[in-house]
């Protein structure tokens, strides 16, 4: 009986050794929440996501250690599922915002953007005072949602995603469409045929986009922003905006060596 109690404690703590042995050496996978439709940043295409903000956090991942699942998620309830665990990761252009800030934690910041109108030529919607009475669609849960209910008289109708409220804008069910600038215009290089141009444009550089994690987990929060330091100084950041955003320069603190955006979540 006793010989057996040896050979079972030896198989035991075999398994045991090998069972840690693999899970030092196997990288850690993470779930992270993305969308599907808002090129250049974030897109599916045949079946992969990929874009710059996803191209780059595989970028860090892999110089930090571990790799990436990557989900499919409505914006609306993407915080949340940070928050409470059920997504590791939020990667969808997120602007690090202060109400934000008070749900999840942000990475520094990989790019800056501009909130910007998109109309029918000729609508005449290029000043903050010309929104009233006005359809404007928005992603629900977006900083456009916040950006176009502080405009006077406009009629806010929201979306679950870009491609929704596109579609309404081309039937002429909207009366402009608020979107970050750089899918506004992979929107319109995409469409040529469509009359569409820019109307009402504002810079968002004090709000970078930024990836999310929960607030309990510092560790996920420190490997994001060591793998983006590095990825700016070696000049990945750099070229990977060059590749998805071909008529916007990187920021300069952004560029090989540069700064970086730092983000604050106190």
């Amino acid at each position: 009986m006793r010989k057996l109690l040896s050979t079972f404690a030896v198989v035991v703590s075999s398994a045991v050794a090998l069972t840690a042995c693999g899970s030092s050496s196997g990288a850690q996978t993470l779930r992270v929440g993305t969308l599907t439709d808002a090129p250049p940043s974030i897109y599916l295409e045949n079946g992969q996501f990929t874009g710059y903000d996803n191209e780059l956090l595989r970028d860090i991942a892999k110089r930090e250690g571990f790799q990436v699942e990557f989900v499919g998620t409505e914006f609306s309830g993407l915080l949340a599922k940070v928050a409470s665990g059920q997504l590791d990761i939020g990667s969808s252009t997120i602007s690090a915002t202060a109400a934000r800030k008070k749900t999840v934690a942000f990475s520094n910041g990989y790019d800056t953007s501009y909130t910007t109108v998109v109309t029918k030529k000729g609508a005449g919607l290029a000043q903050a005072g010309a929104f009233a009475g006005k359809r404007l669609g928005v992603v629900q849960g977006s900083v456009q949602d916040e950006f176009a209910g502080k405009l006077a008289g406009a009629q806010v109708v929201r979306f679950p995603d870009y491609n929704a409220g596109f579609a309404q804008l081309r039937s002429g069910a909207l009366d402009g469409w608020v979107v970050p600038k750089d899918i506004g215009q992979k929107y319109l290089d995409q469409n040529p045929g469509v009359p569409l141009e820019f109307g009402y444009t504002v810079l968002d550089k004090d709000t970078p986009s930024a990836y999310a994690v929960a607030k309990s987990d510092p560790d996920l929060l420190n490997k994001l922003n060591d793998g983006l330091a590095k990825a700016i100084a070696d000049g990945t950041v750099a070229r990977l905006h060059a590749q998805f955003f071909k008529q916007a320069p990187v920021a300069k603190e952004l560029a090989k060596g540069g700064p970086g955006l730092p983000v604050k979540n106190a």
